[in-house]
């Protein structure tokens, strides 16, 4: 007697584009797969899962906590599963002769130090380009007018973010490699909508669907944008360090706020919803290309291995793949330090 296949429930997927791949979480059991393009052209694929912390506490999973709890946890497995990606494709870190220098004159530490460094300086940068610089624009424009705008300077402040935000989008899409990766993101988008659309994962099938998604990460950006333009509206004008700071401050509200809305358009299809999501995927073609077969055997592999219980072969060979791969032999004793005593130095 042929055996039936067990039914199984449609999970909530989402993922995002990595370094030449996509990854792919189960909202439902927190699996992640993540699946790169090598060079000699095979599928590699890491398969690992996700618990999230609001499992374990009611308080995390109240609305408006729960976005800021689930923005913090995106961005935590965003930059693991880059890491991963790397690691899949054999990319590794080269030290500059700088970076010996340092380490030979001051030690390991200094490096530990510099590259936290060099992340909050990323961080501040983004603060001065879409929180400080907008409110600049908007006060050169008040005292050019020379007159109060009253509003209108918080709308004009909210016109200029958005214009700075589309404009940094498009000149990041002209780079080759980030072309790329936005084409693996529009592999994402067009596999995961085959298969809410419960459609066969096969290629022809997800090449057909559309590559804009209202859940897209894309979306949730422009939603915020949109919060903080209204909250900037009671937020009063004074010392634009001070404002800049206030908006900081209330940026966890505005991400709870905007995960809360994004649920919601996910839960009710009609003109009211689509209308506010339109802008979000009108910023989609910019963050996402029409990929080609190859990327999209990618997605659908990534896709696959986060279901495993839809796809328990896929599952199976990925783990058989893996195993057979040799590890990478690490020099021990005597082989060691022969190694490091024939290392070349570097004149300082």
């Amino acid at each position: 007697m042929k055996k039936e296949k067990k039914a199984v429930a449609y999970a909530n997927v989402g993922g995002q584009a990595v370094l030449e791949g996509v990854m792919m979480k189960n909202g439902v059991t927190g699996d992640v797969a993540v699946s790169v393009r090598a060079d000699d052209g095979s599928i590699r694929t890491r398969i690992s899962r996700f618990e999230s912390v609001r499992k374990k506490s009611a308080f995390l999973r109240l609305p408006i906590v729960r976005g800021v709890v689930n923005f913090a946890e995106m961005m935590i497995l965003s930059f693991s599963t880059l890491d991963s990606s790397a690691d899949l494709l054999g990319i590794e870190e080269e030290e500059t002769k700088f970076e010996k220098w340092l380490k030979r004159r001051f030690g390991k530490d200094l490096l530990d130090v510099l590259m936290p460094v060099s992340a909050v300086l990323g961080v501040v940068l983004a603060l001065v380009l879409f929180m400080y610089l907008p409110a600049l624009v908007a006060s050169g424009i008040e005292k050019l007018i020379g007159a109060e705008l009253g509003r209108w300077k918080s709308l004009i402040e909210g016109g200029a973010k958005i214009l700075i935000f589309l404009c940094y989008l498009w000149l990041v899409s002209l780079l080759p490699d980030i072309r790329r990766t936005f084409e693996y993101h529009g592999a994402e988008h067009k596999s995961i909508f085959c298969y809410e659309h419960k459609l066969p994962l096969t290629v022809e099938n997800v090449k057909a669907q559309r590559r804009f998604h209202p859940r897209c990460g894309t979306s949730f950006l422009f939603v915020m944008l949109i919060l903080g333009i209204v909250i900037g509206l009671f937020i009063p004008w004074g010392s634009r360090l001070v404002r800049t700071l206030l908006k900081l401050l209330l940026l966890p509200i505005v991400v709870g706020i905007g995960y809360e809305l994004l649920m919601l358009f996910a839960k009710h299809d009609n003109w009211f919803t689509r209308a506010l999501i339109q802008p979000g995927l009108w910023f989609q073609r910019i963050t996402t290309r029409e990929p080609d077969e190859k990327q999209i055997e990618v997605a659908i592999r990534s896709l696959k291995c986060a279901l495993p219980d839809e796809f328990p072969e896929e599952v199976a060979l990925v783990n058989a793949e893996n195993e057979e791969k040799p590890a990478v032999e690490e020099p021990t004793g005597e082989k060691a330090e022969t190694e490091a005593a024939e290392e070349p130095t570097e004149n300082a």
